[in-house]
């Protein structure tokens, strides 16, 4: 095996330390295949040079390995953390890789007389204090819900707190006890306070025998109505109690996971149970499965690579799931796992975490229930993700098809739609979006702002937003003389759609021509007798005869979303254009004497731009922190 290699790699491999780090390897491109850790480098990275791997997907990475690079840390812990931000950070090429772009959502009370209760998103601060993580956005308001119904805890912002003269209609339906015009005190508020977090935080028992006390005492001084209001919070927070599908007894706090693994892709279902509470599941779907050797989880001298790659193919994925989970995330005392992990990872995520972490495999009793409930989940989200990239596959096959194309590889068959909206030719805008592995590229959609031309005029804005997108490409094309763009670099799309018939296909078709581009990728997408939808018929640059796929064609469904997303983006984009440039927007946050702040209880009292400049100076004069003066200066400046 050593032979394929370079001398400079082999030398490199024999003059490691033997030390703990983290080493990454590279292909001719320069493309990262894989990142490893190891107790000791010289160790673990020469057993992948002095061995013959044979055709193993071992062999193949190893093959193509032409630079290394490595750091050298201090202790197992730190070369996990690192290992695992640069697979999340770099994509390698043959590491299970878990993507996720949310956070979790929490629960926040705000830090007040009267702490407000408020979903949230983003870095915690220590002046409040927050509940969860959720695994989700519904649950936490799900739980906001129950707790107004329980506790009527407010959730009103503290500038519209700070301006009532009376409650409001959440008082009325008694999901708010009033506290901004002081219908109660700030002990008993305080109290319910306390008993939210209690319940957040399962003491659920205490607090119903608190309750129950104050019933009965309410009921012995004959104050019968306080009494009744008190049952029916009992009686709400014990439905919900009753609702819970896993009683999870004496652990308070745990997560499940789950994993399956079919067809080629995986799923790792996470049930999240805290205080006492299921609070619902997230799944997550790796990439790069098939090609996945060794996760590097463990690598030392006692675990080799063979070991490692020899092990179930679902215990793979679920380690290289915890240790790129869980390093960011806060991580419960308890998980109970569909399948054995190494007790050595755990070790590392507790010292790294500081939370002592026990892991359960073939759980009884109630833990079972758990694991079951979790793997059932497991199965269903992985037979929806398959049963939806199938159908996604015939889609895109279809319209291939039916244009007579022939992709190298169907997967990366890529379409750039572009669209122009305005109103009137009022604040013109293009949107490109992207369709690419058989579904949209949402991180890839642009917008373009169409300047210079006559308002109203689609065609001068197709040639304008079509040459700014590719006049690089075709540059570049040029540069390489017409071979294959080099990874990394802008390249042509398989097919690029136009919303409109033949005049814009016509305008599409000269910018191309003085690119130097191939007409065969411009299609037009034309509405049908009628513009009904189903009727569209499909323009060629390149002078092929136009042709209507029908009503139920795979195909048009297709091309219609592509087209009708693309219209989505554009007048999402025109809307805000033309918004900020009629009310002044951006004018607004160019006051001076305006700040954040002040800019956010102006949109707050006057429910966004648009009220503000409609208000008269009176109205802002009244506006906490906007002074006379200052209120003419934004009313001029408005006008």
């Amino acid at each position: 095996m050593s032979e394929a290699h370079s001398e400079q790699l082999l030398s490199e491999v024999a003059a490691l330390p033997a030390l703990p780090g983290v080493y990454r390897y590279f292909d001719a491109d320069g493309g990262l295949l894989y990142v490893g850790k190891a107790l000791n480098l010289k160790r673990r990275v020469s057993s992948y040079f002095q061995k013959d791997h044979g055709g193993t997907r071992i062999g193949h990475m190893v093959s193509k390995i032409v630079r290394m690079e490595t750091t050298v840390v201090r202790s197992e812990a730190e070369a996990l953390l690192l290992e695992n931000n640069l697979i999340k950070t770099q994509n390698p090429k043959y590491n299970i890789l878990f993507r996720d772009d949310k956070s979790y959502p929490y629960l926040k009370l705000a830090s007040h007389a009267y702490p407000r209760m408020a979903y949230y998103r983003g870095t915690v601060e220590k002046k409040h204090r927050y509940f969860g993580p959720y695994p989700s956005a519904w649950a936490v308001k799900e739980t906001i819900q129950l707790l107004q119904k329980v506790f009527r805890l407010r959730t009103c912002e503290d500038t519209v707190f700070n301006n009532r003269s009376r409650p409001c209609l959440l008082y009325q339906i008694k999901r708010c006890s009033g506290p901004c015009v002081d219908l109660v005190s700030a002990e008993d508020y305080a109290r319910d306070v306390a008993d939210a977090e209690r319940f957040l935080r399962g003491e659920t028992q205490a607090v119903m025998g608190e309750m129950e006390s104050r019933m009965m005492a309410h009921a012995e001084r004959l104050e019968f109505e306080q009494a009744a209001e008190i049952r029916n919070q009992m009686s709400a927070l014990s439905k919900v109690l009753h609702q819970q599908a896993v009683d999870t007894g004496s652990d308070q706090d745990a997560d499940i996971l789950a994993v399956r693994v079919q067809g080629g892709r995986a799923c790792v279902n996470l049930a999240m149970v805290r205080g006492g509470r299921h609070l619902g599941d997230r799944p997550y779907f790796p990439v790069h499965v098939e090609d996945a050797v060794n996760p590097g989880l463990l690598d030392d001298a006692d675990a080799s690579a063979e070991e490692r790659s020899e092990l179930p193919v679902e215990v793979r994925v679920l380690e290289a799931f915890i240790a790129q989970h869980y390093p960011g995330v806060p991580v419960p005392p308890l998980l109970v796992t569909s399948v054995p992990v190494d007790k050595r990872l755990l070790a590392t995520l507790s010292e790294q975490t500081g939370v002592r972490i026990a892991a359960v495999h073939n759980p009884r009793e109630q833990r079972r229930i758990w694991l079951e409930m979790a793997q059932t989940n497991a199965d269903l989200q992985l037979a929806r993700l398959l049963s939806e990239e199938g159908s996604q596959q015939a889609r895109t096959r279809a319209l291939v098809d039916a244009l007579d194309l022939e992709p190298e590889d169907l997967d990366a068959f890529r379409i750039e739609c572009f669209d122009i909206s305005h109103t009137a030719g009022e604040a013109t805008q293009a949107s490109c979006v992207v369709f690419q592995h058989h579904k949209m590229q949402n991180s890839e959609y642009r917008r373009f702002n169409i300047e210079g031309i006559t308002g109203g005029d689609d065609y001068a804005a197709m040639r304008q937003v079509l040459t700014r997108r590719y006049g690089k490409v075709a540059e570049a094309l040029r540069e390489a003389g017409g071979a294959a763009p080099a990874p990394g670099q802008a390249r042509l799309p398989d097919l690029v759609l136009v919303d409109g018939g033949k005049g814009q296909v016509s305008m599409a078709r000269e910018v191309f021509e003085s690119l130097g581009l191939s007409l065969s990728v411009i299609v037009g997408v034309e509405k049908g007798e009628g513009r009904k939808v189903g009727l569209e018929e499909l323009v060629f640059a390149d002078g092929r005869d136009k042709i209507y796929l029908g009503r139920d064609s795979a195909a048009l469904m297709l091309v219609a979303q592509i087209r009708d997303e693309a219209h989505r983006f554009a007048i999402t984009g025109m809307r805000a254009q033309r918004a900020k440039v009629r009310v002044g927007a951006s004018r607004l946050e160019d006051i001076a004497g305006v700040g954040p702040k002040k800019r956010a209880r102006l949109l707050q009292r006057f429910g966004g731009v648009r009220g503000v400049a409609a208000a008269s100076v009176e109205d802002l004069s009244m506006v906490e922190g906007i002074s006379r003066d200052l209120a003419e200066e934004i009313y001029r400046a408005l006008h």
